[in-house]
């Protein structure tokens, strides 16, 4: 019956507007409520909004009022924002240094050097649209880049890594800051790598060894101790050696032997760096340091999940740094430079990832120390 009541109301009011060509109008008092008024988005800014009240409105608002991004000139990006935003972000994307241009959202890896290849290539850029020209940038990625630049995240740590909770054992912070240099270790399952640096961040020895007897079919303890033996034998002297300290779960059994392994050389280094042990209570700092491998991984921004990725780019980074700049963050002897100088390229067979992994470790030492302290 209400349902009937409505019909016949709207009919009786159906001459009231007879030639009106809206499908949605307020009708008097008695008859259907006011719709609500919606709204269609421009899906490439998301910004614009269209009304949608009718039909006639929604036909007259897209031929007549042009969107602010039209797909059919070479300004398309540019109608999206303001001059000063314009200038805002040209200035960065022109001035900008690689480091500079990882840091926005999407431009960490490939994307900041292709842009810094194309800027150096063909100019600076003149307008937001001539982004889209630089390899693995298309016009979504590009919105997203300007965004961030305009709107740029600030990550403030919750929680501040503090140097003694990766640090084993427990060791009072003026023996570490009174350290001259430290020799970073980092053991692989067929090599162990190392790297001395001082405070000042200057790489003094950066080296790795095979050793032919690890994770063979018979894990002989005299062959084991033969190949760390001959590792401890080359090191250079140092106020501590910091040794890391691999996470692995114990769920996965499949990483049994690789487990036993590294505890087996790790076991190995501490006898033989540090043979006589100090007890706790005497004023004797302890040589050999366990540095957990998943806070330099946090340190740098390689962790994805609970796994670490390579830090071969920031190792690459950080030698270009030391060549192209007066005041790099790490200084490599030119020797060192040369020798390594290929090893660390993508797709490159070479290896090079304990190396890797020893100089940062070492880095992030003093970093977080700093850190820690002030």
């Amino acid at each position: 019956m209400w349902f009937a009541r409505r019909f016949l109301s709207s009919v009786t009011h159906r001459a009231q507007y007879a030639g009106q060509s809206g499908l949605f109008h307020r009708l008097q008092l008695g008859s259907l409520p006011e719709l609500e008024l919606r709204y269609l988005q421009c899906t490439c800014c998301w910004r614009s909004q269209i009304p949608v009240a009718g039909f006639e409105t929604l036909n007259s608002t897209l031929f007549s009022t042009p969107g602010p991004c039209k797909d059919d000139g070479s300004n398309t990006l540019d109608a999206c924002y303001s001059p000063k935003q314009r200038n805002t972000i040209l200035h960065l994307l022109n001035t900008a240094t690689v480091s500079e241009l990882a840091a926005v959202k999407l431009l960490r890896g490939h994307k900041s050097v292709s842009i810094v290849e194309y800027r150096t290539k063909n100019g600076p850029f003149q307008n937001l649209e001539s982004l889209v020209s630089v390899p693995r940038l298309s016009h979504k990625s590009a919105m997203t880049v300007f965004n961030s630049i305009l709107n740029p995240v600030k990550k403030d740590r919750k929680v501040r890594i503090q140097l003694a909770k990766f640090i084993r054992p427990e060791v009072d912070r003026t023996w570490l800051e009174d350290a001259i240099s430290i020799v970073s270790i980092v053991c692989g399952t067929n090599k162990i790598a190392w790297a001395h640096v001082d405070r000042a961040l200057t790489v003094l020895d950066w080296q790795e060894m095979k050793c032919p007897n690890f994770l063979k079919k018979v894990y002989m303890a005299s062959d084991y101790l033969n190949d760390v033996s001959s590792v401890v034998a080359v090191l250079p002297s140092a106020d501590f050696y910091v040794i890391e300290k691999s996470s692995f779960s114990l769920q996965n059994t499949t990483l049994f032997p690789i487990i036993a392994h590294m505890r087996t050389v790790e076991a190995m280094l501490f006898a033989l760096l540090e043979p006589r042990l100090s007890p706790p209570e005497s004023n004797i700092a302890p040589r050999v340091l366990n540095m957990m491998r998943a806070a330099v991984g946090h340190h740098f921004g390689l962790m994805v999940g609970e796994s670490r990725t390579s830090g071969a780019q920031i190792v690459r980074q950080l030698m270009t740094e030391s060549v192209t700049q007066k005041l790099p963050k790490v200084k490599f002897p030119q020797d060192q430079l040369v020798k390594y100088r290929n090893c660390f390229e993508m797709g490159s067979r070479k290896g090079g990832e304990e190396l890797c992994d020893a100089l940062l470790q070492a880095v992030a030492f003093y970093e977080l120390l700093s850190e820690s302290s002030s």
